[in-house]
């Protein structure tokens, strides 16, 4: 099982954390949404489940509940800002396809 991030994406999430003040990590995750069926949820983590997964990388923890793992192992986290806009970014080996708008993809 693995999980990676890009520096960019590493040094926005310790950022995050820092101008949070507290948290364990911060999850990554999925949910049924969307039309191509399921989307990427992120969100700080205070608490660990008994079915959660860590990786440490780079002294950032990211978190991932076993029935997501499923769908996001091998995953790497970028980070990237394109103009005006800027966010994460989700490479992730088991998506077949996405929807158009990029905020949901299917296995």
């Amino acid at each position: 099982m693995s999980v990676t991030m890009t520096p960019a994406a590493t040094e926005r999430v310790k950022s995050f954390m820092e101008n949070r003040g507290k948290g364990l990590g911060l999850r990554l995750g999925i949910k049924t949404t969307g039309c191509s069926g399921l989307a990427y949820v992120l969100e700080f983590v205070d608490d660990l489940n008994e079915d959660d997964h860590v990786f440490d990388i780079e002294d950032v923890k990211i978190i991932i509940d076993t029935k997501s793992l499923v769908y996001l192992d091998g995953i790497q986290l970028d980070f990237a800002k394109e103009g005006l806009n800027e966010g994460f970014k989700f490479i992730n080996p088991n998506a077949k396809g996405e929807c158009g708008c990029g905020e949901s993809f299917n296995v």
